[in-house]
């Protein structure tokens, strides 16, 4: 989502970095720079004014300017900025409460079902039993798509008899949650095309009948400024505690995600980063401005690489690598095992320095490059993933007939395994050891 914005604002604030001292000419020059870049990524104007006069104001203090790194100091004042920018409110995910009671709400359409059973599966994994209650009897779909989600996650969902209404199907969870033994209650409330006073009125009784202790209002980050306006509806007419803003992932501008904090004051607390049950992430403030300025997040990555590879697995890989043993089979396994993690672009987002590959990396993914590596390497002989310097000519020939590729790529791949074995050996040796072991999933 925020690949346009990214490149904009490394390129602007690289042109600083790269001087030694600077002016304040430069810097007025550094800002129209980043206003058009947020403005053009769909940025609140008011935010973007604020936001540009915080920056300047401190980047032409004296003890800037007459640095002999001033480049560098602006760049860690956007970074800061940015910071502030995206931490407004309480980002604590509350669940006081026996059970903890939390309400879904939001517009159709913005991602609010599936939310919740991300939301349910991000509580199970710190311990907690979750019930989720069907609250929209007007859309039977709605009901039957968060009873399919339950089952894939094993997690129960309670359903009320036609005709009940939703401060009743709201009671009913919870005595249902209680008599279950669980201990917390996500309602999956009823959505609208379009705002209407009917939609907050029921919002308004549920939060009165059984007192969430967090309503969090999921929002679709596509739509741009529009998420703002609805957002700002919503906290005019509930006490929403919290924002799940979704399909962040998208190609959309990311105006929303900068914006909406700032305009409403409500705390951003969790991101949509794909439609797998899996694909939430607890919002940080310091990691999402570090990916939109090229500087990486790699707490991130480690802690998804944590959840995705098994430990014994990583320590075997570990061993292989230091021996210089990987093999085109191991290679094989280690692409399923990155895909696992999320979108190759957005993972390659969150290294540092390698922000301006991502768009790069994804497009391969999209034109299926993976697939055919894949292809290439299923066509090969065990024999021959194991030790590719058999390879001859009439070899390659049959591999790319048998993968339905052509003898540049079988080439290409041959190649580049070799490059990445070496790069491995550098990576998996002396002090960067740990460095492997730990985006590897070992603590």
């Amino acid at each position: 989502m925020f690949d346009t914005l990214s490149e904009r604002l490394r390129k602007t604030l690289g042109n600083l970095t790269s001087r030694g001292r600077i002016s304040e000419a430069d810097v007025d020059i550094a800002m129209r720079e980043v206003r058009m870049a947020l403005l053009e990524a769909d940025v609140n104007f008011k935010v973007v004014k604020d936001f540009i006069t915080r920056v300047r104001a401190k980047a032409v203090g004296a003890d800037v300017l007459q640095s002999l790194t001033a480049g560098q100091q602006v760049v860690k004042i956007v970074h800061d900025e940015l910071i502030d920018l995206l931490s407004a409110g309480d980002r604590v995910f509350h669940l006081s409460g026996n059970p903890a009671v939390v309400a879904m709400v939001g517009l159709q359409g913005s991602g609010k079902t599936t939310s919740t059973a991300k939301l349910a599966r991000h509580i199970v994994k710190t311990g907690r039993r979750p019930l989720l209650v069907a609250a929209d009897p007007y859309r039977p779909a709605a009901a039957d798509q968060l009873e399919t989600l339950g089952r894939q996650l094993d997690i129960p969902v309670y359903r009320a008899p036609v005709g009940t209404s939703v401060p009743d199907i709201a009671r009913h969870g919870i005595e249902a949650a209680r008599r279950q033994v669980r201990d917390v209650v996500i309602l999956d409330t009823a959505g609208r095309l379009s705002l209407d006073e009917a939609l907050m009125a029921e919002i308004a009784a549920v939060n009165a009948a059984v007192r969430p202790i967090e309503t969090l209002l999921v929002v679709d980050a596509m739509t741009g400024q529009e998420a703002v306006g609805v957002a700002q509806a919503f906290v005019a007419a509930v006490p929403v505690t919290g924002l799940i803003l979704t399909k962040i992932d998208g190609d959309a501008r990311g105006g929303a995600a900068l914006s909406i904090s700032a305009v409403t004051g409500v705390p951003v607390k969790f991101l949509g980063t794909g439609e797998k049950t899996d694909a939430l992430e607890v919002f940080h403030p310091d990691r999402l401005a570090g990916r939109i300025l090229g500087m990486g997040d790699m707490l991130t990555l480690v802690e998804r690489a944590q959840e995705t590879f098994d430990a014994n697995q990583a320590q075997k890989m570990e061993e292989k690598l230091r021996k210089a043993s990987f093999t085109l089979e191991d290679m094989l396994e280690q692409l399923q095992q990155v895909q696992k993690m999320g979108p190759i672009g957005q993972i390659m987002s969150m290294i540092p320095g390698m922000g301006n590959m991502a768009g790069e990396a994804q497009a391969a993914v999209d034109r299926g490059d993976l697939k055919r590596t894949e292809a290439i390497i299923r066509a090969m002989t065990p024999a021959e993933r194991r030790d590719p310097t058999i390879l001859n000519g009439s070899r390659r020939r049959r591999i790319a007939a048998g993968s339905g590729t052509n003898l540049p790529e079988v080439n290409r791949l041959v190649k580049q395994f070799g490059d990445m074995q070496k790069l491995m050996k550098q990576l998996a040796g002396g002090g960067r050891r740990g460095a492997v072991g730990s985006l590897m999933g070992r603590r």
